[in-house]
């Protein structure tokens, strides 16, 4: 064994997207992905799914997608899965409703949309610092 073979790189936080447009879903992918390990979901209840096998430090999802919204998905999840960071995009909200679901999801933060690249990134590494140490 050669001693470049026994370091294994260092774990990278897991951290799961959701949106239903694929081309979204991509870009927002591709930026995390130097950062992150990042799964993609298309739907709340495909990330439901995903979220059952295995642990993730940050979920961003979008707020309008058919079969079910955003803010629903993140209300279970912070019950199901309450030291996991909670992100929405949004492309428009009431403010009294923007201020129900921060409350309600427990969101770390809101995205409105267009979301730049850089602002995704940003929020989801501070979103992950929030979460806690990495996972074992």
């Amino acid at each position: 064994m050669h001693p470049a073979d026994s370091s294994p790189a260092p774990a990278r936080d897991s951290i799961l997207v959701v949106d239903d447009e694929p081309p979204i879903l991509e870009a927002f992918a591709s930026a995390l992905a130097p950062y992150f390990e990042v799964v993609t979901a298309t739907s709340a209840r495909e990330a439901d799914f995903i979220l059952r096998k295995r642990p993730f430090k940050v979920v961003i999802t979008d707020h309008l997608m058919p079969g079910g919204n955003g803010m629903s998905f993140l209300v279970r999840a912070r019950e199901e899965y309450p030291q996991m960071q909670r992100i929405l995009v949004t492309g428009y909200m009431k403010p009294e409703m923007l201020i129900r679901s921060v409350n309600e999801a427990a969101l770390f933060r809101y995205l409105l949309k267009p979301v730049t690249l850089s602002e995704l990134i940003k929020v989801v590494q501070d979103a992950a610092r929030a979460a806690g140490p990495k996972e074992p």
